[in-house]
């Protein structure tokens, strides 16, 4: 017995306009996609996703998860109920939780907890550096070997340059990738916001763009010089665009992300209430850099989105906007978000925001995903583009309630994920 979605205003990767087709699903894989009238669907499992859209199922490549030794946060369970809410099939993981992800047993570990908790795929970073200190290398072969997909040290930058040459020397030679937090230390030490209109008028030291860009540049040259695809994190700030641009047109191998809050929000935009739930790393910035991270998505500067969910628990956010910690969760708004605010109102095409959350990740990253096709595994997410919901944060599967777009009304809501043929998720 197999599944029958049937109905389904069917979005493939690259073609354009969303068409009505019926998709055949059994031992976990896409048996057959067809036109016209209804197959006979006797003996199957029907799922009927009329005047809704059908699509591969979203990639994030940038999550927080927290287990281990967060679990107050978030755990695996908790996380990856949340990418399903979301319409996320595949999501990849950042080492920073405690223990860090630095050996091969907390690799087996993560990888263990989801297969046995999770929801969704989870594929797991390593730490460049033993415990993010920046000091010495992890084992790359080994975590590789054990499962991981890349090296990062998100949550901190890598402040030695000779360091992250090494680094990426290693990961070149083992054709894997570098994921880089952009952050030079001693130009954020102590600092909640960005150097900006909100900082002046709360008589705030801000953080610089150069902050990011300075990074950015440094690794540019050192990809160069190693030859690593060298993949830079959470992209917010006009000058960082500016030299990915000029990366990419002289040849390097070199890819980037950005966030949707990043997109969609300034610094202009927190509240003078100090609310921390505006709080992130990178902070929200100038409508400037706003605008400049805009078209680099829309130019291919920046290849992909990703959500960089951070969820907090209420009272680690209620400390304020000095000393709370950085982050908003992302999984259960980004699609609606990107939606509402991007195709809706005309600016983009809906296939542009799906190739951006699905086929683009999968080829940056080298997946066997991110596209609707005869003989792919079955990840998929069914969305209604028409139902509009307001932003509840205590309706979210994810412990996180920290984000800054509680009651915004949106559009394009997930309804069902499917993960390898099984629906993990359902409204």
């Amino acid at each position: 017995m197999g599944i029958w979605i049937l109905n389904g205003q069917v979005a493939e990767a690259g073609n354009g306009t969303p068409a009505v087709k019926h998709i055949y699903i059994e031992d976990k894989r896409i048996v057959e996609i067809r036109e016209g009238a209804a197959p006979d669907t006797t003996g199957h499992e029907v799922i009927d996703a009329s005047g809704k859209l059908v699509s591969s199922g979203l990639i994030d490549m940038h999550v927080h998860l927290r287990e281990p030794g967060f679990e107050h946060k978030e755990t695996i369970a908790t996380g990856t109920a949340s990418a399903a809410r979301g319409g996320f099939t595949t999501i990849a993981c950042m080492p920073n939780t405690r223990p860090v992800i630095d050996t091969v047993d907390t690799v087996g570990y993560v990888l263990d907890k989801a297969q046995t908790e999770g929801k969704v795929k989870v594929l797991p970073y390593a730490c460049i550096t033993k415990n993010q200190l920046g000091r010495e290398l992890t084992d790359f072969a080994a975590l590789k070997e054990a499962g991981a997909i890349g090296f990062t040290d998100d949550g901190v930058g890598v402040q030695s340059a000779q360091m992250m040459k090494d680094a990426m020397a290693l990961a070149a030679s083992m054709d894997m990738p570098v994921i880089a937090h952009c952050e030079d230390n001693t130009l954020v030490e102590g600092r909640a916001v960005t150097e900006g209109a909100f900082a002046r008028k709360h008589g705030l030291k801000g953080i610089p763009n150069e902050s990011e860009a300075i990074h950015v540049g440094r690794d540019i040259l050192l990809a160069e010089a190693t030859g690593v695809h060298y993949h830079v994190c959470h992209v917010s700030t006009e000058q960082s665009v500016r030299l990915i641009r000029q990366a990419k047109q002289l040849g390097f191998r070199v890819t980037a992300e950005v966030c949707p809050h990043h997109l969609l929000l300034s610094d202009e935009d927190i509240p003078d209430s100090m609310d921390a739930n505006w709080k992130m790393n990178p902070p929200l910035r100038t409508p400037r850099d706003v605008q400049a991270v805009l078209e680099g998505l829309e130019d291919g500067t920046i290849d992909i989105v990703v959500t960089d969910h951070a969820p907090h628990s209420v009272e680690e956010k209620a400390r304020g906007m000095q000393l709370a910690p950085f982050g908003i969760v992302g999984f259960e708004t980004a699609f609606p978000l990107l939606y509402t605010k991007f195709v809706a109102t005309g600016r983009w095409t809906l296939d542009f925001l799906l190739d951006r959350m699905t086929a683009k990740p999968a080829d940056v990253f080298g997946l066997n995903s991110g596209r609707l096709a005869v003989g792919a595994e079955a990840d998929i997410t069914i969305i209604d583009l028409n139902s509009e919901q307001e932003v509840d944060p205590e309706k979210f599967a994810s412990k996180g309630r920290n984000t800054p777009f509680a009651g915004w009304k949106l559009k394009g809501w997930p309804v069902l994920t499917m993960v390898s043929g099984q629906v993990v998720w359902s409204a």
